[in-house]
Order: C-alpha cells, then structure tokens, then sequence
C-alpha cells in the first residue's frame, strides 16, 4: 500500500495526466457516430499505463490487474461523445484553452472531465491486490442521442454489474435518481372535410381536447426525490391548406418518468386517457436509482456531498444495476457557448472518486 506521501503525488500526477489527456479529446472531434479517433485516444492513453483493453465500435473498456469473477464488480463509465458545437461559440471549439483557471473547449464540461477523472481512478487502483470489488471503466460511444451502438451495445460483454458510477457534471454531488424518457408520437384522427361547410370532424380539435388532458393529468405517485412525472407536448402538426377541415394532426409528447412507475404503465394511463393513438419511440430509457443508504452514496456522503434527483437523461438510462451519476463540472454548462471547466474540478474530480471508493473497495 503506497505511504500518504506517495498517494498524493500519485494523484497528482494522474490529474495532471488526466488534464493533458482531456485537451487532446477536445482537439479531436467526436461527434456521437463519429467517436473512431478520441477512442484511439482512449486505447493510447491506456497502452501507455500498460492497461490491456478491448474495443466494441467506438466503447472502449478495461479490468483491473485482479479482476476476480468471484468478486461483485464496479462499473466506472463515462462518454467520449459530444453534441456539435451551436452557433453561438466565440472561441474555436476544438482549441483547448486554458485562460483564468478555465479549459475551455468542446466536451470540457460534457463530459470529457468526468470521463479523464474516471480513467484516473481507474489507473490509481488497476494495480491493488486484494480490493473487495472488481473495477470496470468503460468510455463509451452515443451517449448524446442515446444511441443503441454505445453503452447499451457494450453491456452484454461486461461481467454482472453490482454498482455504477456513471460521470456527468454535478460538481461532484450525488445523483441518486434520474429520470427515465418516453417520447411519444400521437395521432388524432378525424373527418376531412370543407371548411366552409359545417363537414368533416376536426382532428386539431381532437389533439386539443387530448392535450388538455395531458398538460393537467397529475399521476398520482410523486418520487421523494424526482417529484411528479412531467408530461410536455413538444411538437404538433396538422392540415394541408386553410379550406380543408384537416382528417389528422401528429403530435410529440416528452416525458420525464421518475421511478415511481414503469415506462409500460405510463403508457397504458396516458392511452386510457387520450383519444389519440399513441406510439412510443422506444421503452429503452428506464428511470434509474440507488438507494441512499448504499456504501458508495455514504461515502460520499462522508465527504460532505448531498444527494439529489436529476431530471436529465444520461447512460444510466440503459443500465439494470443501481448507478450514481456523479462528476465534476457543471451540468449548466453543458452544450452551451464557450463550453468550459476548471482546472481545479478535475483535481477534485480525480481525488473525490478515489476517496469514495476507498470506502468501499479497501
């Protein structure tokens, strides 16, 4: 076991790497689908900690030196995928920049911190003999569109999952819940007919009628730390010309599932609720949790965190194991102008993970 001494500088030094390491991943382009380069990035900087790894797409994953089947084991995750930079940057997205304690750049904050942090970690505990849990880090693809070649495609080749950490800016605070999403395409259907005669049965009455009721049903079930499930009509479209009582109108409905209910059941009581007929996109994004009393949320707890509920959307969607979402940086942050982190967060990034799962691996 490293002298106090040593662990320190050790962790200085992964920090330090962690750092060089992140303004290479801005330099690279990596836009959800188009990850091949900052994972050869990820397999480099790896390879030079002479970690052994494996590749599935743009995922890229690794044990520990001691993986040991007979052991539970920890999944550290985080994504190298990044939205394209908005109009709105007055700084090349792609130039890392340090200004002000700042780095700036596409990806610093969302969520290449956490993801250099986490790869950190990793390596500061490749090497013990004898931790109570094994470790898994996998940096993975498609996170931004919830693609299906990213996380999800990667998980049947892990080992069992007890726990996860999965990284995304909360200022290292504890997310112990997040809401699921459901994304559901309506139709109303009507009558055509002319608008100048009193024919046909409007289906953009129809639409009204059911999104009335959508924008104030309240299901009865609130999360103690999600609150209620939150129903948005996002999108509507109807009609072909102004003397044509339209026979559809389309509509998207977005909604933040909390843990109280299954994807299913929200779909049933909206369908029961509604007139239109309703087709969800997918039933893949699942409300995930933890317990607060969970050894990894109390040592984190221990370092003077707080726990919360989140209402954005991240790979924890896919995973069936409880997973704390957890990292530095500011989920404000995230996708906007002139996207940045401090120098600082990725220091109290890399020695906030190590002292919680000290807690529980050690």
């Amino acid at each position: 076991m490293p002298q106090p001494a040593d662990t320190l500088s050790l962790q200085t030094a992964l920090a330090t790497d962690a750092l060089h390491l992140l303004e290479r991943l801005i330099a690279t382009p990596s836009f959800s689908r188009e990850e091949g380069q900052t994972a050869d990035l990820i397999e480099d900087f790896l390879r030079s900690k002479q970690i052994p790894f494996e590749r599935l797409k743009y995922n890229v994953w690794a044990r520990n030196r001691y993986f040991d089947p007979a052991k539970p084991t920890v999944l550290l995750n985080s994504h190298h995928d990044t939205v394209k930079p908005n109009t709105s940057w007055t700084l090349d997205p792609f130039r890392p920049l340090r200004q002000d304690g700042k780095l700036f750049g596409l990806g610093s904050n969302d969520a290449g911190g956490c993801l250099v942090s986490l790869l950190a970690t990793f390596v500061y505990f490749y090497d013990r003999p004898n931790l109570s849990h094994n470790l898994v880090l996998a940096a993975s693809a498609e996170e931004e569109i919830s693609g299906r070649d990213g996380l999800e495609l990667l998980l049947p080749h892990l080992p069992p999952i007890s726990f996860a950490i999965v990284g995304e800016p909360t200022e290292m605070q504890l997310a112990i819940a997040e809401k699921g999403l459901l994304v559901l395409d309506c139709t109303a259907h009507g009558v055509s007919g002319h608008a100048a005669r009193n024919e046909g049965d409007n289906a953009i009455y129809k639409a009204i009628q059911d999104i009335n009721w959508l924008t104030t049903y309240q299901f009865p079930k609130v999360s103690p730390t999600l609150g209620p499930i939150k129903l948005s009509v996002t999108i509507i479209n109807a009609g072909t010309q102004h003397n044509v009582v339209p026979d559809t109108c389309t509509f998207t409905v977005d909604v933040r599932v909390t843990e109280q209910y299954t994807l299913e059941d929200v779909i049933d009581t909206i369908r029961a609720g509604i007139q239109s007929e309703v087709k969800p996109r997918s039933i893949r994004l699942k409300p995930s949790s933890i317990p607060a009393d969970h050894p990894i949320v109390q040592a984190g707890l221990a370092l003077g965190r707080h726990t919360y509920g989140s209402p954005t959307t991240s790979d924890q969607a896919v995973l069936n194991c409880p997973s704390l979402k957890c990292g530095p940086g500011h989920s404000g942050r995230s996708h906007s102008a002139d996207e940045f982190i401090y120098l600082r967060e990725i220091e109290e990034g890399v020695d906030g993970y190590i002292r919680m799962l000290e807690q529980v691996l050690l």
